[in-house]
């Protein structure tokens, strides 16, 4: 309920779907393209996402829970669905009824697939999920064959594809990538010489995607670039993505602090001079990072203002220069442009010491979110 707050989150869903097609266009033709919606679309808006990604050409949808999957069929998406952690066996009744498309990696989880799908009386796919070196989920590459062959004589599933993650496709030459893909050729060959390859293998996150052609295989998986969001410094210039996120509030505050008084908890800042200064009401409990006190800006008045003193959980204060021009009301931009000038996500997130893709997902958790037509 965007009217019951002086801060929010805008999303242009028009960008999503103008970076869907430049990363499209990045793959050679008949490659898959899904678009990644988990985390609620990185704080942009699942449903949203989604419906703006398929605008733009993508041909699947990736999530991380059935929660995520079970929504987004209920707002009517009728794309291929995919999991992407292995689910828990209690919600392969879920899986099936929602028609999502799960990770498999254990045999337990592919048997209770196929007890779910025989009961319903139809079939499921799945992808089977392969750890190359990530070392976080996965079967490992001399575990798939045996572990395809066992599945194989299941019934009522079927083995639709298989894919693994990368864990450092954002750096250019780098060995550990090298291997990651060397491991993943070789297991591909072993399941081909088996008859046992499936239609889909996929590998390609939103770096590989820009940085690395070879790893594009049967499809790519592109999340934070979809919202505009480059995942390293690596891949800018590689490809043009615009913002699809901008983060605002309205002044709710604005007075003099006398010289020596300080600003906020612990009072770490003072005024040197008598000083304008100006509150805004989003803080930490809205995504902006405490860690970033003192070091980000925000946009008031048509021009850059350093923020002063601590961020509290529900307020934000800063300078106001002697050439600005800001009172009660006035829109803030602390994500976004304004006449001009431009705080782009990355900012705050390297002044808290973390990534875009952190402070994305958290802006909106409390933070209303806004479609301008």
């Amino acid at each position: 309920m965007p009217g019951l707050r002086n801060a929010w989150v805008e999303v242009d869903t028009s960008a999503i779907t103008r970076n869907v097609r430049a990363l499209r266009a990045l793959t050679r033709p008949g490659t898959l393209f899904m678009a990644v919606v988990k985390a609620d679309g990185y704080g942009h808006g699942a449903v949203p996402a989604a419906e703006a990604s398929l605008a733009g050409g993508a041909d699947r949808i990736g999530v991380a829970t059935v929660a995520e999957g079970v929504r987004l069929r209920e707002a009517g998406l009728s794309a291929p669905i995919h999991v992407l952690s292995e689910p828990p066996v209690e919600a392969m009744p879920e899986i099936v009824a929602s028609d999502l498309i799960p990770t498999i990696f254990l045999a337990d989880t592919a048997r209770a697939l196929s007890a779910a799908a025989c009961g319903a009386g139809t079939s499921a796919r799945y992808h089977l999920k392969i750890d190359t070196g990530m070392n976080r989920l996965g079967a490992m590459p001399d575990e798939v064959l045996d572990l395809a062959v066992g599945l194989g004589g299941l019934p009522g599933i079927d083995m639709e594809g298989v894919f693994t993650h990368f864990a450092t496709a954002d750096v250019p030459g780098d060995w550990d990538f090298e291997r990651q893909m060397e491991r993943l050729a070789r297991v591909l060959e072993d399941l081909k010489d088996s008859r046992l390859k499936p239609p889909l293998a996929h590998a390609a996150n939103s770096p590989a995607t820009i940085l690395h052609a070879e790893s594009h295989l049967d499809m790519v998986r592109c999340g934070i670039a979809i919202y505009g969001l480059h995942p390293d410094p690596s891949t800018e210039g590689r490809v043009v993505l615009e913002p699809a996120m901008s983060v605002k509030a309205r002044v709710t505050n604005v007075h003099t602090v006398p010289t020596g008084d300080g600003v906020s908890y612990g009072l770490t800042w003072r005024a040197a001079t008598p000083t304008s200064v100006a509150t805004i009401p989003i803080g930490y409990g809205d995504g902006l990072h405490r860690a970033a006190s003192g070091r980000m800006r925000v946009l008031a008045g048509g021009v850059s203002c350093t923020q002063v003193g601590r961020i509290c959980m529900d307020q934000t204060m800063f300078e106001v220069p002697r050439s600005a021009r800001v009172a009660v009301g006035d829109e803030v931009v602390v994500v976004g442009r304004q006449a001009g000038e431009r705080i782009p996500l990355e900012e705050p997130a390297s002044a808290a010491g973390t990534i875009n893709y952190e402070l994305a997902c958290a802006f909106a958790m409390r933070l209303p979110r806004v479609y301008p037509a």
